[in-house]
């Protein structure tokens, strides 16, 4: 039996290290807290290579002591713990003292800090837990902490770690977290020389979901703002048709705290029931205030879950502060200057009653506008010398009805300049405009006089010549008769009868459920969505070539989290197999040029969601490939609610009575089956 012996105080650090700093993304979270807790209102964040070559955090809080520098780097060293008594109301985000002890037993570290007042600041160096000396040095007021060369004497972290892209998403990622969570600080994040995230600081919460978040998700929020006992809920959430494809901007809040909690998104989506879309899943920046002696924050080593003393206290607050803000959302009311202001101008669109019209017009015929005293109308084009047209003293008037008539004034009424008389329309006979002057009369019997017949002069007969015949064109034929003994053209065929099926569609319910009967007295029930994805899914599965693709006349963008974003990214040859053409746009949103034809295109966004959910749980090449082809049948087939075309339903039914399709990829059932004994019991005949 080995003898039992104590580590050295180096393989301790080492291993207390593996648990406080995961990747660099843990040591950014334990510095940015570090520079909250010690009151800063400005915080700059700096990495470069995903946080492996560089980790610089500066902020402008109360800054250290030189004397307590090196002390800073012990183990369970930390000035916000002063008694066991503090262990049950925790107020800071961090308390155990671990954070730069293990950040410094795997990196090199150099720390420049000076406290407010100081006239000078002071320097520390570390490098794999070991101290240097500690050195007089000018500084602004606060603390800049810098990390280099992570995990590079731990090997086996080492080559754990992901592409430089992921640890870039993952940091991406807790600074919007952190900027969310304290919207009175100002956070400047910088990746590799560029500027990604800058908060402003203000102390406004909807600020810091437009710096952090996008424009396009913050204008889908509403405010929510409620109180439960002890328990205070404020922040914002989704619309229910604004619905996410999964739950990746679900962000909770507990005391300024990011935490990951399956009772808040819970009470979340229980607020949501009956009012969002299936499949969908609301987002949400909720933060949740209650006394810290009610919370237990010391049950995970990165701080990322808690412990509620009252957690129904707790579901109950976020629930109807959730549920209160929907129901409370209405149509807004139009307000008094807009119903005023229906038509300002009085001209034109107006809208009235069939009575008002007739009486406007009636108006109108009472005292109408005289020629002479209306405004000639002023003509820019050059005058034309035409022979003069005789006008009417009396204006012609239509024969409508009164009601109808209308005496407006175009603009536009200068008569045109008359014809010659061989290109002179014919004048319309007197009916229902009128009787024309008798100057028009005599002028038009003249014209139409009928002329003497005069007797046409004998002509001298020309000979007829025959007319030669008109060579016939040869018959060409399609195909060569060299070549039509060496095609195999298949003969004409008539469509064959439809073969009887031993089962008959009744109708379709719901526009989702077919009603089908079949020949042994029983009915069926067929869901056929299901039905409908289970024949998509084997199609992909079964298929050799990548799916069809069609080119968006529009490139879409899709705004996702940065973990997603990267995760797609990393993974943009398995979305060319299913039909996606993708590229970084930037800053972790991606920019889809094509996407399958089965696709509609804004279904886009919400399938690069579960795409990227279904990648962060498949782990093997096959499990992720399997877990895509859920997704695109799914979107790609008929939805509950559709109007289908009975030949779609008939393949449908003809899939499942055949025994093709029995569950859909998900494992539920197709079909449900009532025989003809289960019918009668329900009616009590049997």
């Amino acid at each position: 039996m080995p003898h039992i012996q104590q580590l050295p105080a180096h393989v301790a650090d080492l291993i207390a290290a593996g648990e406080v700093v995961e990747r660099p993304a843990s040591v950014v979270k334990e510095l940015v807290e570090n520079a909250i807790d010690a009151g800063a209102s400005a915080v700059v964040v700096e990495i470069r290579r995903g946080g492996m070559g560089l980790i610089r955090v500066t902020d402008n809080g109360c800054g250290i002591a030189p004397g307590e520098l090196p002390t800073a780097f012990l183990r369970h060293a930390t000035s916000k713990l002063r008694s066991a008594g503090d262990l049950g109301k925790i107020g800071t985000l961090g308390f155990r003292g671990e954070a730069l002890a293990a950040i410094s037993a795997v990196s090199q570290v150099e720390i420049l800090t000076r406290q407010k007042g100081s006239g000078s600041g002071a320097s520390l160096r570390l490098e794999g837990g070991v101290p240097g000396q500690v050195e007089e040095a000018g500084a602004p007021e606060g603390t800049t902490i810098a990390v280099r060369d992570l995990f590079y004497n731990t090997p086996a972290r080492l080559k754990f770690m992901k592409k430089d892209s992921a640890e870039t998403a993952a940091v991406a990622g807790l600074m919007q977290h952190l900027a969310l969570s304290h919207p009175d600080i100002s956070f400047k994040f910088i990746k590799d020389g560029a500027e990604s995230l800058h908060t402003p600081g203000d102390g406004k919460p909807e600020s810091a979901v437009y710096a952090a978040l996008g424009r396009d998700f913050a204008k889908s929020l509403v405010p929510v703002e409620g109180r439960g006992g002890e328990v205070a809920v404020s922040g914002f959430v989704t619309q229910p048709l604004m619905g996410r494809g999964s739950r990746s901007m679900q962000v909770f809040f507990v005391n300024g705290r990011f935490i990951k909690s399956q009772l808040l998104t819970a009470a979340l989506e229980e607020g949501y029931r009956n009012q969002i879309m299936k499949g969908k899943f609301p987002g949400c920046v909720l933060s949740v205030t209650l006394p810290v002696t009610e919370v237990d924050v010391n049950v995970h080593p990165a701080k990322t879950q808690v412990k509620f003393a009252r957690e129904r206290e707790v579901f109950d607050a976020v629930y109807h502060t959730v549920l209160d803000c929907l129901d409370a959302r209405t149509v807004p009311a139009v307000s008094k200057s807009v119903q005023q202001a229906v038509n300002p101008r009085q001209d034109f669109f107006q809208t009235m009653d069939a009575r008002t019209y007739r009486e406007q017009g009636a108006k109108s015929t009472e005292k109408p506008v005289p020629a002479a005293a209306s405004k000639p109308a002023v003509s820019i084009r050059p005058a034309v010398q035409t022979p003069a047209r005789p006008v009417a003293e009396k204006s012609y008037t239509t024969s409508w009805d009164g009601e109808w008539s209308s005496t407006v004034q175009v603009a536009d009424s200068v008569p045109p300049p008359v014809r010659p008389a061989a290109f002179r329309p014919l004048e319309k006979p007197a009916g229902a405009f009128g009787k024309p002057p008798a100057s028009v009369m005599e002028g038009l019997a003249e014209k139409t006089a009928p002329a003497p017949e005069k007797k046409p002069e004998p002509l001298a007969e020309a000979p007829v010549r025959p007319e030669p015949p008109k060579p016939e064109r040869p018959f060409v034929p399609a195909i060569p008769a060299e070549r039509q003994t060496a095609l195999d053209l298949p003969e004409q065929q008539t469509m064959e009868e439809p073969k009887e099926v031993p089962w008959r569609i009744a109708g379709e319910v719901l526009h989702t459920y077919i009603i089908c009967e079949s020949e042994d007295g029983c009915v069926w029930l067929i869901d056929k969505h299901a039905a409908h994805e289970r024949v998509n899914f084997d199609r992909l599965k079964a298929g050799l070539e990548p799916p069809m693709r069609q080119t968006l006349l529009r490139p879409i963008a899709a705004e996702l989290t940065k973990e997603d974003g990267a995760l797609l990214l990393e993974n943009l040859p398995l979305l060319e197999q299913f039909g996606f053409a993708c590229e970084d746009f930037g800053d972790g949103a991606i920019l889809v040029r094509e996407v399958p034809a089965d696709l509609n295109a804004e279904d886009t966004v919400p399938t690069l969601e579960e795409f990227a959910e279904n990648l962060r749980a498949g782990r093997s090449l096959e499990e992720k490939r399997e877990n895509l082809l859920h997704t695109m049948a799914c979107k790609a087939a008929i939805k509950g609610g559709w109007t289908s075309d009975p030949a779609e339903l008939r393949v449908l039914v003809e899939k499942v009575q055949s025994g093709e399709v029995k569950y859909c990829p998900h494992g539920r059932p197709v079909a449900v089956k009532l025989t003809k004994y289960e019918l009668e019991k329900m009616f009590k005949r049997a």
